[in-house]
């Protein structure tokens, strides 16, 4: 007969594999109306380079991957564009993308030289001390502006909003081995946030988790499609995912495995409130970008 201490075993070996494993986040990847003049707005009014580009005309697509550094080290933003279609409903759940800065005042007074829409004006936080503004892309995109004087890597945050913060804290703590970094209550905005990563808080791209007060549920649109995480094997990972959602929900779509034609090999899976991550084999994603 099998002892307690026996019975949790295999969980912590399967959990044990996060501190083994270097995990990243590795892209966010949405859907845009017009690529090209996507591509013109991140790179003429954010300062983004166009890492790669790829058409793929058998499925109607076309990738291009964008960011402030080669995506070995670098998070990136991967816009897809469907053949045909030029608007995207972007729903309640997504909030935003961070991009840091060392001057956000001269950052939005050349985005709007550009041609680009600033939706709140650079200043401090209410409460706090930190310059932030906002800008908004031609698809309604929005992107959070953060003064700051050291800098890793400028896209520092995707914003997701979640209906119980606590929950989804457990979950990408147990699913994905993140950190939580930092946890703040507003109650003048009436919600409260959470900041979850690989490493401190400005050397990493943050995931940030909001919880408005009394809101459980949000529409996700079709625009919006998941988060790439870097692993150094998939399959372990993947059990750790499943672990999580027979706790905390959430649901394996993919099973790990290498994709047909490039074999890479991926897992996928939705977490709690419905948000897609994608788990990526890190050295098959090295060999996608020779």
């Amino acid at each position: 007969m099998a002892t307690g201490s026996e019975a949790v075993k295999p969980a912590e070996a399967v959990l044990g594999w996060h501190k083994q494993d270097s995990k990243r986040m590795l892209h966010a990847v949405y859907r845009v109306g017009d690529l090209d003049r996507t591509i013109k707005y991140y790179t003429e009014c954010f300062g983004m380079k166009l890492l790669r580009k790829r058409d793929v005309p058998d499925e109607k697509y076309t990738n291009a991957f964008l960011g402030f550094g080669p995506e070995d080290t670098n998070f990136a933003l991967e816009l897809t564009y469907n053949y045909g279609v030029d608007k995207y409903d972007i729903g309640e759940g997504f909030g935003h993308f961070g991009i840091a800065n060392e001057d956000v005042y001269k950052l939005a007074d050349h985005i709007k030289s550009k041609g680009g829409n600033i939706t709140r004006e650079p200043g401090p936080v209410k409460g706090g001390s930190t310059v932030i503004a906002f800008a908004q892309d031609p698809d309604g995109y929005r992107f959070a502006l953060i003064q700051r004087a050291e800098i890793h890597d400028p896209l520092c945050q995707v914003m997701l909003r979640v209906g119980d913060l606590e929950r989804s804290i457990k979950f990408y703590e147990k699913a994905l081995g993140m950190k939580l970094l930092t946890k703040k209550d507003v109650p003048d905005y009436k919600h409260t946030i959470a900041k979850l990563g690989y490493a401190e808080e400005d050397k990493t791209t943050a995931l940030e988790l909001i919880y408005n007060y009394g809101v459980t549920e949000y529409s996700k649109g079709n625009a919006y499609a998941q988060i790439a995480i870097g692993t150094n094997d998939v399959y372990k990972s993947a059990e750790a995912v499943d672990l999580a959602t027979k706790e905390l929900g959430g649901k394996i779509l993919r099973q790990p495995g290498p994709l047909p034609g490039i074999n890479t090999k991926i897992a996928s899976f939705v977490d709690p409130d419905g948000w897609k991550v994608v788990l990526v084999d890190h050295a098959d994603f090295l060999k996608e970008l020779q």
